[in-house]
């Protein structure tokens, strides 16, 4: 038997379990800005996957690059989401999201 599909498949849903909460903490503690660091991390650990030897450890580390990556545009959908008041704002960036607010005022 070949257990990598499933071996893959598992650390993917586990890179996705990781990076939903890292993207709601970053976009509160560091707003919409922090897009880059998921950049960085996505090219970085696409670099990665290259210079593994093994495939299926390449592949996972492929998978968690495009999480990554992934992570940018929920970074700037999180930011909609506060706005919206799904998700609670931080408080010491409150004048930040009135700012915003009056900005895409009826742009969602």
């Amino acid at each position: 038997m070949n257990f990598n599909g499933i071996i893959v498949g598992a650390a993917v849903f586990f890179s996705i379990g990781i990076c939903h909460p890292a993207v709601i903490k970053m976009e509160y503690h560091l707003g919409r800005k922090c897009w880059w660091m998921w950049l960085v991390a996505g090219l970085l650990f696409c670099g990665l996957s290259l210079l593994i030897e093994n495939d299926t450890l390449s592949t996972i580390v492929g998978g968690f690059a495009f999480s990554c990556l992934w992570g940018i545009g929920e970074v700037l959908m999180q930011e909609k989401r506060v706005l919206r008041g799904w998700f609670p704002e931080n408080p010491k960036r409150h004048d930040y999201y009135e700012k915003r607010r009056k900005e895409l005022q009826g742009k969602f």
